[in-house]
């Protein structure tokens, strides 16, 4: 076992915006290589995103073997293909957003189960951009009530950017209702009230038998903040928004790097 200062014996990171950076969806070998260097030396590993299992397994290849995978904003926990914890939202009020959305001009959904994204495209460029770019698991369906399975996440997104368009209206109708958090330029994503990555990560610290000082964090966005707050190693990109870095004294340019440095490792 690895003998490493402050004992981190779990590392967690969000992926867009923090692993991956301007639109990339593919990770660089570097990242790649320090996750398989500190898995060989005995730490756990885990990515925390608001993306699906089944897209976190393809983009991080040799790596995820022996990953945990904290899915869909929290609410879904996965190691080795068991799940682990999985929270739904109530269906009638999920339908009802849906709803919303759908009504809603430039605004697209996407509904996560447990293992695909629900899609009804209102145009070929938002089913490309799951299914080819982003490369999730998709099921095209006409009609959101026919989903037999429990709803996990919904997302809305407006390309134009959510947070100075819809994000408002979205919000202070439905944040009595659910966990609402601005996940990315065009994202907005609704769970359960109590799903976030904090509690998440708070369920997978309990299982571990692991305390928030053996935990190194890294993330960049709001659907982060709990995840960063409740960590003693929690790390803020450079590149979030100052409102979020002002939150956090620890920051940190690039995860590879900074793991690279922390733990000595020369790749």
């Amino acid at each position: 076992m690895l003998r490493v200062k402050n004992m981190i014996k779990l590392v967690v990171s969000d992926i867009d915006g923090t692993l991956l950076h301007n639109g990339n969806q593919s990770l660089d070998a570097k990242t790649i290589q320090t996750i398989l260097t500190l898995q060989e030396k005995g730490l756990l590993f885990a990515a925390a995103s608001g993306r699906q299992y089944p897209n976190l397994i393809r983009l991080f290849g040799p790596a995820s073997k022996d990953m945990i995978f904290i899915c869909e904003n929290g609410g879904l926990i996965l190691y080795k293909d068991q799940i682990l914890l999985s929270s739904s939202m109530d269906r009638t009020l999920g339908l009802a957003l849906i709803e919303d959305i759908w009504n809603r001009e430039g605004c697209e959904i996407l509904l996560s189960g447990q293992f695909t994204s629900y899609l009804k495209p209102k145009s070929e460029e938002y089913y490309h951009r799951m299914k080819n770019i982003v490369r999730n698991d998709v099921t095209l369906i006409e009609d959101f009530k026919d989903i037999k399975e429990d709803f996990i996440k919904i997302s809305v997104f407006e390309k134009a950017g959510i947070a100075k368009n819809s994000g408002d209206y979205f919000v202070s109708k439905w944040e009595s209702y659910f966990k609402c958090t601005i996940s990315g330029h065009g994202w907005l994503d609704f769970t359960a009230p109590d799903v976030n990555k904090g509690n998440a990560l708070r369920f997978l610290l309990k299982k571990l038998s692991l305390s928030t000082s053996e935990v190194m964090a890294f993330g960049d966005n709001y659907n982060d903040l709990e995840m960063l707050s409740m960590v003693q190693y929690g790390y803020v990109m450079e590149n979030a928004a100052k409102e979020i870095r002002d939150r956090y004294s620890l920051r940190a340019h690039s995860v590879a790097d900074t793991l690279c440095d922390y733990f000595k490792l020369n790749l």
